[in-house]
């Protein structure tokens, strides 16, 4: 459909970028930090290359023990998101730099002052701290004692872990995030890197999965709960406190009309993202998931005040990952493609990056539409972006403008959205800044706006360059999105 008005971002609009702690902040054991399930995890160069080692080995690299040592460089970092224009930045709270084995009757006082750091760097630069409490790490004491989120127990030690942050960042952190891309636990090697639960296997970490649906959602279920104490704690602490969800978003569209392709779209929205989205955002589960743990025999244990803490701790808004799209059929024959943490069918309309994804800017309109239209509360891209191999030019440059083209036509279909009516307040594209990738383990698959000089063995000296990209964005920013070009 072709725009037809001029469409402008709103005044106010958080322009920014994210990052998550595991991967990039590395002092893996300074100041008293303990020993996270990232930090167990080896690099590779796929997935199938990585493993879980329980006891830390010799001579092996794990790369979120360095990662780009944003613990030590994070003045140099945050100075160049100020260059740039940020007004937000999308970060995490290692939980075992705060509680170092998870059960820790008190906090650990570096771990705290070290964010009371990072917080006051951001705030000379006038940059508004998102903050995910949880992002793919947790303490490896909770694994191995706990076996993660299948333990109700730990809905205790995350509420204590929430309450020193609320607490101690109550009058410089506005906006949290309780779990990054929740919805993950359920699918793919998710039981570990989003439940910290011992996977079946192995070791290796393509195969790192719980097979027992009633575990996986039984664990899903402390999560709510944690998350919904948090988000009621929160308001009590600081009532101007913003608190949401985050949901890795799977657009998904039939591959044909027929009716069986269209309703399994239909039934993969509403359990791959809407079954964590209604919970978090209305405060109950949703009819579909009650049918489906039917269907499936599973049984959710639920203590006799949880559908009232659900109820009580519901989200203020909604964010979401949105990368790529696939589609889906009845048809088991048909052609897979790889996405975020997830597979899907090709799509013979659209183009692929290096790593397989299929690039769709007007499926992040579709999304925000469909988004938008079932809560009507505001919404934030928090993770969009190209991973894509750069080249360093003799002259030090790094012309990136492959992924200049695809953050613009992802803006492009948000400026739409906006005219469609949906309440957008905020956008932060992922990895601003090179960073380790969750899934593969690499540094070679980049998203960022500013280089990063380490390869996928950990040699490198860790220095930082402006690619093309940078001085692009940063005008976007200024010009509030409407120079694109």
């Amino acid at each position: 459909m072709k725009n037809t008005t001029h469409i402008v971002f709103p005044q106010g609009f958080l322009w920014g970028g994210a990052t998550a702690a595991n991967q990039f902040e590395g002092g893996y054991n300074e100041e008293g930090k303990g020993l996270s399930t990232a930090d167990v995890i080896t690099a590779g160069t796929h997935t199938t290359s990585r493993r879980i080692t329980p006891v830390l080995e010799e001579g092996v690299n794990y790369p979120s023990h360095e990662a780009i040592d944003f613990f030590h460089r994070y003045q140099e970092d945050i100075r160049l998101f100020a260059e740039m224009g940020f007004k937000v930045f999308r970060m995490s709270i290692a939980w075992s730099r705060i509680f170092p084995n998870g059960d820790d009757a008190e906090p650990n006082e570096q771990g705290l002052q070290f964010y009371d750091r990072v917080f006051a760097e951001l705030k000379k630069y006038n940059i508004e701290p998102l903050v995910t409490i949880s992002h793919y790490e947790a303490p490896f004491h909770l694994t191995q004692k706990y076996n993660g989120w299948s333990d109700r127990r730990v809905v205790d030690f995350y509420v204590r872990y929430c309450e020193v942050l609320f607490n101690r960042y109550k009058d410089v952190v506005k906006y949290w995030l309780t779990f990054n891309e929740i919805n993950i636990l359920t699918l793919s090697f998710g039981a570990f890197m989003a439940g910290a639960m011992m996977p079946e296997g192995n070791g290796e970490l393509a195969h790192a999965t719980v097979k027992d649906e009633q575990v996986l959602y039984q664990a899903l279920h402390h999560q709510f709960i944690a998350s919904a104490k948090a988000v009621k704690l929160g308001h009590e602490i600081n009532k101007d406190f913003k608190i949401g969800c985050m949901i890795a978003y799977m657009c998904s569209y039939p591959l044909t009309c027929h009716p069986d392709d269209v309703l399994l779209a239909q039934q993969k929205d509403n359990m791959s993202n809407f079954l964590c989205s209604d919970v978090q955002v209305r405060g109950a589960y949703p009819g579909f998931a009650k049918r489906y743990f039917r269907d499936h025999n599973i049984q959710i244990n639920m203590q006799e005040e949880d559908e009232n803490i659900l109820k009580e701790g519901r989200v203020d808004f909604y964010t979401f990952s949105y990368y790529s799209s696939t589609c889906v059929s009845a048809d088991p024959n048909q052609e897979k493609v790889g996405g975020n943490l997830s597979m899907g069918l090709k799509n013979p309309h659209l183009k692929a990056s290096a790593w397989d994804w299929q690039i769709d800017p007007q499926g992040l309109r579709w999304s925000l539409n469909n988004i938008y239209n079932r809560y009507e509360i505001p919404l934030m891209v928090v993770e969009n972006g190209l991973g894509a191999v750069d080249t360093v030019e003799e002259d030090g440059s790094i012309n990136d403008d492959y992924r200049i083209d695809y953050l613009k036509q992802h803006i492009e279909q948000m400026k739409e959205a906006i005219a469609d009516g949906v309440e957008l307040i905020g956008y932060t594209p992922w990895g601003c800044i090179d960073l380790v990738s969750a899934g593969t383990g690499e540094m070679k698959k980049r998203y960022g706006f500013i280089y990063v000089d380490k390869d996928n063995e950990g040699n490198g000296t860790l220095a930082r360059s402006r690619k093309k990209s940078f001085h692009w964005y940063k005008n976007v920013i200024e010009t509030n999105g409407e120079q694109l070009d």
